[in-house]
């Protein structure tokens, strides 16, 4: 076959394009639904490395924390070390509280087949069963609880299907993404249970304990990680509606992306239970700069960053240390 210039352009236009879709990370984002987003290490220069798992060893912070305040972390860690120059290097993993807890903190975990420490110097949960579970492995003594959330369904932008509120999640024609209950704490503690509280949760989600997973299908579907998921599911029209927080529905409006938020009254949106708590790890190899990085959680401007992002500040009383 003769090989003329175009056909030889073609072709290596064609092979430099082999590398690019196996390396770049906006095609791994279209991917995995930005999951590699989620291990982040941040520098004093501003630089922020992405899935750099070894970090969790060798930082000068190390923090394993509820996936739900992803997005807070860039403006809230950047200001910390602002404040501390000689913290140089701050590693933050934020997934699912439960995810960390049984695969990190209690059995060696791996990320993308990279060890993950199994000590980092700080671990939050939204469920302060977790914090008390590590106290009775002798791993953490005390905790603050630093901010509050609540419960709220995202859906397309515009509400094409008209949902009005939590009960419609009971209604036959519509497709959910919901949090996975065996390591999302928004769903195992809260969503699981205003679904109960509706009487429509065996509806919703046939009882079905997976991730990654139809609980119906075609119908109802239990993410991996749901604040990366989730808007992606119902961007592309796979879903039309999920449980997340409030707070992930005002940072995706922030970001413009093509979805909308449909309240939930209280109680069942769970407000007047969901407290976010924070604790050091004793084994953490920076424990004096894991305390300085809950005596910062406390202060104005770390509270206004959160608030600013949709969280409810903490008081505070719930700011101050105490035994678990």
């Amino acid at each position: 076959m003769k090989i003329t210039k175009y056909r030889l352009l073609t072709m290596l236009v064609a092979l430099a394009f082999v590398p690019l879709v196996l390396v770049n990370p906006l095609f791994a984002k279209e991917k995995d639904a930005g999951h590699s987003n989620d291990y982040r290490t941040f520098h004093t220069d501003g630089k922020v490395d992405l899935g750099k798992i070894g970090d969790s060893y060798t930082s000068d912070l190390v923090m394993y924390l509820a996936g739900n305040q992803f997005m807070v972390m860039e403006e809230l860690i950047k200001d910390f070390q602002k404040k501390n120059k000689g913290i140089k290097t701050v590693y933050v993993e934020t997934i699912p509280p439960g995810q960390i807890l049984k695969g990190q903190l209690l059995k060696q975990g791996s990320i993308d087949g990279q060890k993950t420490s199994m000590e980092p110097d700080i671990y939050a949960s939204v469920n302060l069963k977790h914090l008390k579970k590590l106290k009775g492995k002798g791993k953490m003594d005390k905790y603050i609880i630093y901010t509050h959330n609540k419960l709220e369904l995202m859906v397309k932008k515009g509400n094409p299907k008209g949902i009005k509120g939590p009960k419609d999640l009971g209604r036959d024609d519509l497709v959910q993404s919901h949090p996975n209950p065996l390591t999302e704490g928004i769903f195992k503690f809260y969503g699981s249970e205003m679904l109960k509280d509706l009487g429509i949760h065996k509806k919703v989600t046939a009882e079905k304990m997976c991730k990654g997973c139809w609980a119906i299908e075609g119908k109802t579907w239990f993410t991996v990680r749901h604040h990366r998921e989730t808007p992606q599911r119902i961007e592309e029209g796979k879903a039309d509606v999920g449980i997340v927080w409030t707070t992930e529905v005002v940072h995706a409006k922030k970001e413009g992306r093509e979805i909308d938020g449909v309240s939930i009254p209280a109680p069942y949106n769970k407000q007047d239970k969901v407290g976010y708590a924070i604790g050091v790890l004793k084994a953490g190899r920076n424990q004096d700069n894991a305390a300085r990085f809950l005596k910062y959680l406390a202060t104005d401007a770390a509270q206004d960053i959160y608030v600013s992002y949709g969280f409810v500040k903490a008081t505070k009383k719930e700011l101050e240390l105490k035994p678990l």
